[in-house]
């Protein structure tokens, strides 16, 4: 049966889910206080890496991750048709590195348990590793290469995805300041700073480190909180980085725009989104210690995005209560881009009453902190 959702959040997330419930036959509208893809969305670097950002084990967050790897491909070519518009999407694969034997050892147990996941990866080391990335450090040791793994240009995909919602007749309302749900209970009711209501049937709330304003409202604990990422990034030719990089400090992926991009700096501001020397400087002295080449340049643009990040390290997704009349998705930290196929299904899903798909994401629950 159609409904009327109501979509709180306008970034990756909110957009995703909009135009999924849009395409099964929804009306949605979008409600964004600032811009959309204004906050963490637009600020990532847009890794689709799943064994190389999860490294313990394949607990459902794992396997949520690598649910939506497996989507983008059909996913990134929908937008693309819906919007007629494109961006980068790269297959590149990924190096996990490694500088000492007591690393290697960890990515070979690593590697053990995703070969059962589907990666082809494969530990390379000396020659073959230079091969794969000429310019590496030749005091990397070796590196876990795992081909699976792609990275897209988030700032394009974001505007893509309003740009699809738009095509598709989803009405998305931008720079309202502030939103709050006057009714829930029986209907969805929610007011906009310039006194405007918007009503439906159904509410979905998708608004990130703000999610939290809204634990009285609904009464339940929701322990999203901010953590400040900052990114720099590098002007080059001739794309000197091939893959992902990764290292227990940071990332490191280049662009098709001749960029390549380094982050990220973590820590704990509340909504503070400046940029410190700081958190950059411990970015540039980490990458030039992986490729060399870097130490010679500096970065030519440093900017900073709020994540996401919930008590427990998984997102919040699915319904507050039996009615399904409110559903959460939020939470998703740095794996916002990556999730959001995934996470637009999902959360569909549980809009849609069918409570069976959340199969093995029980553990998402947005109830499970009260």
């Amino acid at each position: 049966m159609k409904e009327s959702i109501v979509v709180m959040g306008g970034g990756v997330i909110g957009l995703s889910c909009a135009l999924e419930l849009q395409q099964r036959g929804h009306q949605v509208t979008v409600l964004e206080i600032n811009r959309c893809g204004g906050q963490a969305s637009g600020a990532a670097a847009g890794m689709l890496a799943p064994y190389s950002e999860n490294v313990e084990g394949s607990d459902a967050f794992f396997r949520f991750c690598l649910e939506s790897l497996q989507l983008y491909p059909e996913w990134q070519a929908g937008v693309k048709e819906i919007s007629g518009q494109t961006f980068e999407y790269t297959n590149s694969g990924s190096l996990y590195i490694a500088y000492h034997d007591a690393d290697l050892l960890a990515l070979e147990g690593r590697l053990l348990w995703q070969s059962q996941y589907g990666s082809s990866g494969s530990i390379v080391e000396g020659d073959a590793l230079l091969r794969l990335e000429p310019h590496l450090s030749t005091n990397v040791r070796a590196a876990l290469h795992t081909p699976e793994e792609s990275h897209l240009y988030a700032p394009h995909y974001v505007k893509a995805l309003e740009q699809a919602c738009r095509v598709l007749g989803v009405c998305i309302h931008e720079n309202l300041q502030r939103v709050s749900v006057d009714e829930w209970e029986s209907e969805i009711r929610i007011q906009s700073a310039d006194g405007r209501y918007f009503n439906g049937d159904r509410l979905l709330v998708c608004s990130g480190v703000w999610a939290q304003e809204l634990s009285d409202t609904f009464g339940i604990q929701i322990p999203v909180y901010p953590i400040r990422g900052q990114i720099c990034a590098y002007e080059v030719e001739a794309k000197p980085v091939r893959h992902m990089v990764f290292g227990n400090q940071g990332y490191l992926v280049a662009k098709e725009n001749g960029t390549v991009v380094c982050g990220a700096s973590e820590d704990v501001a509340g909504f503070d989104t400046t940029v410190t020397a700081k958190g950059i400087e411990r970015l540039t002295r980490w990458n030039k210690k992986v490729f060399p080449f870097l130490g010679e340049r500096e970065p030519f643009h440093r900017w900073a995005g709020l994540r996401p990040s919930t008590q427990d390290g998984f997102p919040l997704i699915g319904a507050i209560d039996s009615t399904d009349r409110v559903v959460f998705a939020v939470g998703h930290y740095r794996n916002g881009i990556l999730l959001s196929p995934a996470t637009a299904k999902l959360a569909a899903d549980w809009v849609e009453g069918k409570r069976e798909a959340a199969g093995d994401y029980d553990a998402f629950l947005p109830g499970r902190f009260s």
